[in-house]
């Protein structure tokens, strides 16, 4: 399992979080962006490596770049409920034919696009905290190693990822009221899933029950409206199998936290990093990524 897990934090840290970062606008992003590459390069190699003191020295650095990434969402949030800004949002405007021209995202729609953005941004940080105990061999609040390996991978594809993608997605569409549903369930359950290790399992699976309908949400709209004003059959590839594979993988995910919290029968911890993990990792998050940049989408 631990092997499955490190391959899709090593995705995740290399190639989904700094190719999202670039969808997201602004100066601080953009900064971190490209000085992204090093520190996580390092604490992904630091996952193969036994662990220790010294391996867990490795990934500090990119827990500060992660901190730092939560610093600016905290600042655009601040600076976005200051301002109140009262001009439309317009979505994207390039790889989307007639949705793009059609929709706006008024002033009094932004708020769930922002709070997509400011989720994505923040995420990251907690799988890296993560990452810094489990290489230490330290358990962190009580948990198990392993269940802190998967935190670190969970909180960069459905932190930082599904985050991404809902706020794309719910810009796109104007945030209607599925793109609402995307923007804020997809946070929304991704902080009761975290609320959840602390609280109990009903907690986790009222969280995983919140993020399916915000994921479903996201991969219907990407189907429905995204991907046929998608301008080459590569881009229409790639979104059809992020949306195609939420429909999957999130009954796994809420059939696992069933289980847990019911004691019905359920696929072992190990099963669901082969199927859940890997294939949200590599077929949602990566093809989604790399979708919206074909897309030309306009930062967030």
């Amino acid at each position: 399992m631990l092997t499955l897990v490190r391959v899709v934090v090593t995705v995740a840290m290399l190639g989904i979080v700094p190719l999202g970062l670039g969808l997201v606008g602004g100066r601080g992003v953009e900064a971190l962006r490209r000085v992204w590459l090093g520190p996580a390069f390092v604490a992904a190699a630091a996952q193969w490596l036994p662990r220790g003191a010294f391996t867990a020295a490795l990934a500090v650095p990119y827990l500060a770049l992660t901190a730092a990434l939560a610093a600016v969402a905290l600042t655009r949030a601040w600076t976005y409920v200051a301002a109140r800004p009262l001009a439309p949002y317009a979505p994207q405007n390039a790889g989307l034919g007639s949705v793009s021209r059609q929709r706006t995202v008024g002033a009094g729609q932004r708020w769930v696009v922002e709070v997509a953005v400011w989720t994505a941004l923040a995420t990251p940080v907690v799988g890296a905290l993560a990452l810094v105990a489990e290489r230490a061999g330290v358990r962190l609040f009580g948990f198990r190693l392993s269940i802190l390996a998967l935190t670190v991978a969970h909180f960069h594809v459905a932190g930082f990822a599904a985050a991404l993608v809902a706020g794309l997605v719910a810009r796109a569409t104007a945030a209607g009221a599925l793109g609402t549903t995307a923007a804020l369930c997809v946070p929304g359950g991704t902080l009761l899933v975290l609320l959840g290790f602390f609280v109990g399992d009903e907690v986790e699976l009222a969280g995983a029950a919140v993020l399916t309908a915000g994921m479903w949400a996201a991969g219907w709209l990407t189907w429905r409206d995204v991907r046929p004003h998608s301008p080459d059959r590569v881009t229409r590839g790639l979104l059809a199998v992020s949306s195609a594979v939420l429909a999957a993988t999130m009954v796994l995910a809420l059939s696992w936290a069933l289980g847990e919290a019911t004691g019905l029968p359920h696929l072992s911890i190990t099963w669901m990093a082969a199927t859940h993990g890997v294939t949200n990792a590599l077929g949602f998050a990566l093809c989604a990524v790399l979708a919206w940049r074909r897309l030309g989408a306009r930062p967030l």
